[in-house]
């Protein structure tokens, strides 16, 4: 079982009109409430440490500018939510391709997949052929792909039944 998160209330107003003072000052009264609502935000504490000490580093990297705002606390919690959002964007863009969740940009793939589809579709009849890409490329239904071809729907759907079984064979042969 792991520590609870923990949890301080932190008055902004009275934060916000405290004598901003050194940074170090700005950074021992501000310390505990930020990485405590970064712990409540995350639910990690490692990540709303790390998270916290960014928004820290940013804020003295423009302590000058920063030490003068009406509301540095304001500021201080805007560059944390700001990095916290930028590394769940990147957190969650890791996932996905760790799990190949988007696609693979591989443009030779592409074309291999492009040709091994007509190479394919190349070994069916011209009728089956034609009713796999008005049914399943398309989106047609059998009815008006029918009229289409000059046929019965129960002929378009024979083709394409026929056609499936076909490109599943000559696949597991690949």
């Amino acid at each position: 079982m792991s520590d609870p998160l923990p949890l301080v209330v932190v008055n902004s107003e009275a934060a916000s009109e405290a004598a901003v003072g050194s940074f170090e000052e700005f950074f021992l009264r501000e310390r505990a409430g930020l990485y405590s609502a970064l712990c409540l935000v995350t639910r990690n504490r490692h990540e709303a440490e790390e998270l916290t000490q960014d928004a820290f580093v940013r804020v003295l990297e423009r302590w000058d500018q920063v030490s003068t705002m009406q509301d540095p606390h304001g500021y201080l919690y805007r560059t944390a939510m700001n990095a916290f959002r930028s590394y769940y964007r990147r957190s969650v863009l890791a996932a996905k391709r760790a799990f190949r969740a988007t696609p693979n940009d591989d443009a030779i793939a592409a074309v291999d997949e492009r040709d091994a589809a007509v190479r394919a579709l190349a070994t069916l009849s011209p009728r089956q052929r034609a009713a796999v890409v008005l049914i399943d490329l398309l989106g047609y239904p059998s009815e008006e792909a029918a009229r289409m071809l000059g046929i019965r729907a129960s002929t378009v759907r024979m083709h394409t039944s026929r056609a499936h079984a076909a490109l599943k064979e000559a696949m597991s042969h690949e």
